[in-house]
């Protein structure tokens, strides 16, 4: 740092005292006798006995200056004696003013110097007052500051929890969509709004919920660590002012009369109205304090809605999974109860077709065995038919040959009745095996879905989302 090297003007003014000439030294005359003028050539005694008057009779004649003078003298020893006095008395006079001043001058000297020594002892104190504050305030700031950041990574670490469960949330979304994709290929009664499917879109709808909840935090969790990073920038920057303030303060503690780079400085003493005050500027580091503490609790606040909401997330979520998961177990028992209930039927059914189809076999060879029976009766009347004359009377055996041949007409009519009952019992059964079937079919297929696909997927939680120790 360059000093100052040109010499420093004195504090001490001139007077016309400390000239090298004497300007009073003409005028010492006229202090005695104030009313001789100085231009009269021919000066007149003092006193005035020695005065010539109107009274003198005789006149002197003009004569040269120098008899003139001679003649009449310019003081009487009594002016010579007085004018000595004049001087002695104003010789103490001046010689005790000036021991006064001299006086004064020294006690005025030592007061300054002790004014002087005490001034910059206060000084001194205060300067070492305001570096103890600086220190303290710089202390609290620090604190603060290590505080914030700390605060900062916590709520960092939260946010990245936070974000990879958010990302952990896709697994069980995808399972659940899978799951209601893949009962979209039911078939039949079958694809039925059921509990499993109201189950899978409950959870769906949870999960995209939560996911929203999440994204929302995410976005809180950045605005707070913005709002973080701007008061641990005010804290910073306050810290380094009061650090370069310190230093410069040490540094004038440090300085004495007797320290190089001192010089003057004109106006450096006016005030500037612009600058703080101590109240002002405590109030500027306690500002930054507490704007601080008030974004470490907001972030502390963050941080535990963070944890809550996952939590609440995982908890609902895994209920929810178990939900879908016994509702699937449910409707998978249901499925292999209709499936084995449809089996027993089909082979009942099965059953029932072959004891049809025997039947009917049995009515056809019944129907054929009233063929000669009735061929039987209706030749036997043929052949009565013939009888000559009288002879063809309706006997007994006539009506009940007669009555022989409707009996077997009727059964033969009721059996091929029975036959088309039959048959059309044997048409119902073979649809009805067609349709159970069918139904069989269908429940195998749905309960491929529930059990081999959604239940695989579901058989366990695809995340798991653990709240760390922030």
């Amino acid at each position: 740092m360059p000093y100052d090297t040109y010499p420093a003007p004195t504090p001490l003014v001139r007077s016309l005292t400390t000239l090298p000439w004497n300007p009073s030294t003409y005028w010492g005359t006229g202090r005695i006798a104030p009313t001789i003028p100085n231009s009269r050539s021919m000066p007149e005694p003092k006193a005035m006995a020695n005065r010539l008057t109107q009274l003198d009779s005789v006149k002197v004649p003009p004569t040269f200056a120098s008899a003139r003078n001679a003649r009449y003298t310019r003081y009487t020893p009594d002016d010579w004696r007085a004018s000595n006095m004049s001087n002695y008395m104003a010789s103490d006079r001046v010689r005790g003013g000036s021991e006064r001043v001299r006086y004064d001058a020294a006690r005025l000297c030592r007061e300054i110097d002790d004014k002087t020594n005490r001034t910059q002892t206060d000084v001194g104190k205060k300067l070492g007052d305001r570096i103890g504050d600086i220190q303290f305030w710089k202390t609290e700031i620090n604190n603060e500051t290590d505080r914030v950041i700390s605060e900062s990574e916590a709520l960092s670490r939260a946010k990245g929890v936070l974000e990879k469960t958010l990302a952990e949330t896709e697994n069980p979304l995808h399972v659940a969509q899978e799951c209601l994709y893949f009962r979209e290929k039911r078939q039949g009664v079958d694809l039925v709004h059921d509990e499993v499917e109201k189950k899978l879109i409950e959870e769906v709808d949870i999960i995209k919920r939560c996911q929203e909840e999440m994204r929302r935090l995410v976005q809180d969790s950045n605005n707070q660590l913005s709002l973080n990073r701007a008061a641990q920038h005010e804290l910073e920057k306050d810290s380094s002012d009061k650090f370069s303030a310190l230093n410069l303060d040490s540094q004038c503690h440090g300085m004495r009369n007797t320290s190089r780079g001192l010089a003057y400085h004109d106006g450096v003493e006016r005030v500037d109205n612009s600058t703080s005050v101590p109240e002002t500027w405590a109030k500027f580091s306690n500002n930054n304090i507490q704007r601080s503490q008030s974004e470490r609790a907001a972030s502390t606040d963050k941080r535990n809605q963070i944890e809550q909401l996952l939590n609440k997330c995982h908890t609902v979520m895994i209920n929810q999974w178990n939900n879908v998961k016994n509702a699937l177990t449910d409707r998978i028992r249901e499925y292999v109860d209709a499936k084995n209930k449809l089996q027993t039927n089909l082979s009942q059914v099965l059953q029932e077709i072959s004891d049809m189809e025997k039947n009917i076999e049995m009515l056809k060879m019944t129907i054929q065995a009233k063929e000669a029976p009735l061929q039987l009766s209706q030749t036997r009347l043929n052949t009565r038919t013939r009888r000559p004359n009288v002879e063809g009377c309706r006997d007994p055996v006539q009506h009940r040959l007669v009555e022989e041949v409707g009996e077997i007409f009727e059964s033969i009519d009721n059996l091929k009745a029975k036959l088309r009952e039959s048959e059309n019992g044997l048409q119902q059964l073979l649809r009805m095996k067609t349709s159970l079937e069918q139904d069989l079919s269908i429940k195998s297929n749905s309960l491929h879905i529930d059990r081999e696909k959604c239940l695989s997927l579901h058989s366990q939680f695809p995340m798991s989302p653990r709240v760390s120790s922030f």
